[in-house]
C-alpha cells in the first residue's frame, strides 16, 4: 500500500490539505498527517485541524510521498522548520514523490528541488526566487519526474487526483473521481 506523509502547519491552506488527505484515503492510500509540534493548527481561514500526529514521530516510519499544502503563512512556516527542506532533499534523493500547491513550492525550491525542472505555484509566490533552469508554468498542476506542483485551492482535486494517479494508477485515479461526480 503507497503511503503518504501531509505535512499540516499553522495557516494552512485548508481546502489543499483536506481535500488532499480526503481524495487519497479515498484510494486506499496511508495517508499520515503531521503538525509541526503537538497542537492543532488554525488554517489560514481559521479552521483548527487536528494532525494525527507530530513531525517528530511521523519520522519514524518511512513514505512514498510527501505533500506540502500552501497558504499562508503555512507555507513559511514549512519553509522556516528546520527538519523540512532535509526531509525534502532525502526523499528526493531516495527517488521519492514529493509534492507541494500553492504557495508551498517555493518550500521545494528553497530546497533545491526545482532546479531544472518544469513547476507551477500560485501566481507571485516563486518571483525573485532564484532557480536555474526552472521553467514556470500556469497550469493547474505540473508533474516533472518525481516534483509534482499545483496552483492554488481550485486546483487542489486535480492535485489530489494526480498524486492518486502517480501512487496507484489510473484506474484508481479514475475510480475515485467517478464518485465524486465530477462534470
Amino acid at each position: 500500500m503507497a503511503t503518504a506523509l501531509i505535512l499540516m502547519a499553522p495557516g494552512c491552506e485548508e481546502l489543499e490539505a483536506v481535500t488532499v488527505v480526503d481524495l487519497l484515503r479515498r484510494a486506499g492510500i496511508d495517508v499520515v498527517t503531521a503538525g509541526l509540534d503537538d497542537k492543532p493548527v488554525r488554517a489560514s481561514r481559521g479552521t483548527v485541524l487536528l494532525p494525527d500526529t507530530t513531525l517528530d514521530v511521523a519520522l519514524g516510519r518511512e513514505y512514498d510521498m510527501i505533500v506540502l499544502p500552501g497558504g499562508q503563512p503555512g507555507a513559511d512556516n514549512l519553509d522556516r522548520d528546520p527538519r523540512i527542506h532535509p526531509l525534502l532533499r532525502s526523499m528526493a534523493a531516495d527517488g521519492k514523490f514529493t509534492a507541494a500547491i500553492c504557495a508551498a513550492p517555493k518550500v521545494l525550491a528553497h530546497a533545491g528541488l526545482l532546479h531544472g525542472r518544469r513547476a507551477t505555484a500560485f501566481p507571485g509566490t516563486l518571483d525573485g526566487v532564484e532557480v536555474e533552469d526552472m521553467q514556470l508554468l500556469p497550469d493547474a498542476v505540473v508533474t516533472d519526474g518525481t516534483v509534482i506542483t499545483s496552483r492554488g485551492p481550485g486546483t487542489a482535486m486535480d492535485f489530489a487526483l494526480e498524486l492518486i494517479e502517480v501512487l496507484e494508477s489510473r484506474t484508481t485515479r479514475d475510480r475515485v473521481e467517478a464518485a465524486l461526480q465530477r462534470p
